[in-house]
C-alpha cells in the first residue's frame, strides 16, 4: 500500500517551490495544470489532466516519490468538459474518479511510493479552510481531506515559507502522533519525504 499526502496552501504560496530540493531521479511529477516549475531542475514532468493517464504513469513510474501539481484540476477541468451537461450524475462521477485515484494509489502501488497531491485552498461559509473542490454538490459526495491521512498546509508569515504539520482548529492539517515535533516546518518536500519514510520504515527491508 502506497502512501497519498495532501499539501494544500492558496496559489503562490509555496507548493510546487516545495519540491526544489529534490533530484530529477528523485522525483517525478505529474503537471495537471501544465504550468512549468517555478525553479530550475532537471526534474521530468508530464502534463496530462486525464485520469486513465495519470494511472499509467504512476503505475510504470520508476521513482518513488511522485507530485500529482494542482490536483484539483482534474476536478474542475473535468466539470468545465461537462459543464454543458445537466443534473447531478456528473458530481458523482466527478467524486468518484478522484476517489477511485486513491484508492488505486492506496491498493495498487508498492508500499514505498509516496504520491504527493498538490492542492489549492478555499474557505467555506464558516470560515473554515478546506481542500478546494468543484461545490457544494461535490462536497456532499466527497470529503477530499478525508481520503488523507497525512494532510499539510503552506503557511506564509512575513515572506517566511513553511507547512503547517498541525491544525490550527479551522483547517484540515493532520499529520500522525509522533511524525513531526513542530507545528511548522520548512516549506521543503524533500524533508518532508525523508520524514514519513523514516516514519514508516519505508525502503527498509522487514524483519
Amino acid at each position: 500500500m502506497a502512501t497519498a499526502v495532501m499539501i494544500m496552501g492558496a496559489s503562490g504560496s509555496g507548493k510546487s517551490a516545495s519540491m526544489r530540493n529534490f533530484k530529477g531521479s528523485e522525483l517525478g511529477v505529474i503537471n495537471v495544470a501544465n504550468k512549468p516549475l517555478p525553479f530550475k531542475s532537471d526534474i521530468n514532468t508530464y502534463n496530462t489532466d486525464r485520469y486513465e493517464v495519470v494511472e499509467q504513469l504512476l503505475k510504470k513510474a520508476s521513482v518513488k516519490s511522485i507530485v500529482i501539481d494542482d490536483s484539483q484540476y482534474l476536478m474542475a477541468n473535468e466539470f468545465m468538459r461537462r459543464a454543458k451537461e445537466t443534473g447531478y450524475q456528473k458530481f458523482t462521477d466527478i467524486a468518484l474518479n478522484f476517489w477511485s485515484l486513491i484508492d488505486m494509489i492506496n491498493r495498487e502501488l508498492p508500499e514505498d511510493v509516496i504520491v504527493y497531491f498538490m492542492h489549492h485552498t478555499e474557505t467555506d461559509m464558516n470560515g473554515n479552510e478546506k481542500a478546494k473542490t468543484v461545490g457544494k454538490m461535490l462536497d456532499e459526495k466527497i470529503t477530499v481531506e478525508g481520503l488523507f491521512a497525512i494532510v499539510l498546509k503552506t503557511v506564509v508569515v512575513d515572506g517566511k515559507y513553511s507547512f503547517a504539520t498541525k491544525t490550527n482548529g479551522s483547517d484540515s492539517v493532520k499529520t500522525p502522533m509522533g511524525m513531526f515535533d513542530e507545528q511548522y516546518i520548512e516549506n521543503d518536500l524533500k524533508l518532508v519525504d525523508t520524514k514519513i519514510r523514516e516514519f514508516y520504515g519505508l525502503g527498509k527491508e522487514k524483519k
